[in-house]
């Protein structure tokens, strides 16, 4: 580090929720731990020729958003969790800071404003997190377990006793899981552990998945089966890739969640993609819903569909919803929770790949009043862009509406641009979803409409 800096006001916060200044060279300064509106010193660590990095030293003005972390693991220290970076900023205040994210890479990157800002999707900040990746390290030296997420741009594993974004019972569970691992033969053949929760009508299933990188002996399958016992969870083991998951033993109760408003049970295996805030999901279904609004007799496409979480509720409001997925497997388990649910009529879904596709593909897909579209962090660039070439070609299969959800306000500000200037679109509408509180990951929907 170099010498204290001069002092320096903040003027906003960075994706990575670092604060940002400017210094007397007009030089960008990004400062982990500070907030807006913060006077701070800093020492800085790294430099080049437009910005720095720097850590906070000193404060003589403190923003009245700050607030106690909840979790005692939460820090700028060496060693300290890397799994949440907005602990020190109240709830409501990440909130608007994920609007403002939203808002200016929608103008900076796509060059549009939304109509209206839509109300953000807010949930409980805690003990949310109903899914998550467990890293394990098991430590000779010292003799004992780590069992947790990553240190502060670290690869090593935070020494995590509690966990307050993962629900209480699983929380009070890290330091059992740590004797349980220490007390195994292959405790050092243990790389990862991952949590799905499943929860229907209150009632939880919490299913354990356990990466091993050689086969298990007898006496830890013992202890695995003891500890689920004593636990009330379910193990599941991985010895290979994600197609060799399995269920130790074979009578456990499924994993499935709800979406109660549309008498929707939707069944999954441990390591499906679901979303991580089961709170937050079946408000944003709700939400996408009302605002496609469907009528009973349109014709619906659900792209990106998954294991089908639009595309069920959809179908309980459309005369038809095609689902469309990159993944055969994918495809298949929305298939059977269509006729778990009694949609198999109205529903139809198709496996193709959705970053490489042509005007003519989508054409033959046909017509469809409304479009859903729910993409992974890449976006949906290909089909914005055929799109965007069927209406220059005046093509009549485009819909009138599209409700985006999004996991990342770039590729979501891309695929606006794409939409608006190229397809004939306006952006009704577009706002927040705070799937992940305490973290910079923005989620957020949006609203286009066609004249």
């Amino acid at each position: 580090m170099t010498d204290v800096s001069e002092w320096l006001k903040v003027e906003s916060l960075d994706l990575e929720a670092q604060g940002v200044a400017h210094n007397s060279e007009g030089k960008v300064v990004f400062i982990e731990g500070a907030l807006p509106g913060e006077e701070v010193q800093v020492a800085v660590g790294r430099k080049k020729n437009n910005w720095e990095q720097a850590a906070l030293v000193a404060m003589r003005r403190e923003s009245a958003q700050r607030v106690r972390p909840v979790c005692p693991h939460f820090g700028l220290h060496p060693g300290a969790c890397g799994g949440c970076k907005m602990q020190h900023l109240h709830p409501a205040a990440q909130v608007a800071v994920k609007q403002r994210v939203l808002e200016d890479n929608l103008w900076h990157l796509g060059k549009v404003k939304a109509e209206a800002l839509l109300r953000p999707i807010e949930g409980p900040a805690t003990g949310y997190r109903y899914r998550a990746r467990l890293s394990v390290r098991y430590v000779p030296k010292k003799g004992h377990v780590l069992v947790g997420f990553h240190e502060r741009k670290s690869r090593y594993i935070a020494d995590m006793q509690v966990c307050k974004v993962l629900p209480e019972k699983i929380s009070a569970m890290l330091m059992p899981l740590r004797g349980l691992i220490g007390a195994m033969d292959a405790r050092d053949r243990l790389p990862q552990i991952e949590l799905a929760i499943g929860d229907t009508d209150g009632t939880q299933v919490i299913a354990l998945v356990l990466r091993h990188l050689e086969p298990l002996s007898a006496g830890d399958v013992a202890k695995l089966r003891a500890f689920a016992a004593e636990h009330g969870v379910q193990w599941w083991l991985q010895p290979k890739g994600p197609e060799t998951v399995h269920l130790l033993d074979a009578d456990g109760p499924e994993l499935a969640y709800t979406l109660p408003e549309f008498g929707v049970l939707m069944p999954f295996k441990p390591t499906d993609f679901t979303q991580v805030n089961h709170h937050i999901n079946t408000v944003l279904v709700g939400r996408a819903l009302r605002l496609l609004g469907v009528q009973p007799e349109e014709r619906v496409i659900d792209w990106f569909c998954g294991l089908g979480n639009f595309t069920l509720p959809l179908a309980t409001q459309a005369r038809e919803v095609l689902g469309i997925e990159g993944s055969e497997a994918l495809v298949a388990r929305s298939r059977e929770n269509a006729r778990f649910n009694g949609l198999a009529e109205r529903t139809r879904f198709e496996a193709r790949n959705l970053f490489e596709i042509a005007p003519a593909d989508l054409a033959v897909y046909g017509a469809a009043d409304k479009w859903l579209v729910d993409p992974p962090r890449e976006g949906s660039l290909a089909v914005c862009k055929a799109l965007g070439e069927l209406h220059q070609a005046g093509s009549d299969v485009l819909p009138k509406r599209i409700v985006y959800v999004s996991c990342s306000p770039a590729t979501l500000a891309r695929d606006a641009g794409l939409l608006v200037h190229e397809a004939g679109y306006r952006l009704a509408g577009a706002g927040v979803v705070n799937m992940f509180p305490h973290t910079s990951h923005v989620e957020s929907i949006a609203v286009f409409e066609r004249d």
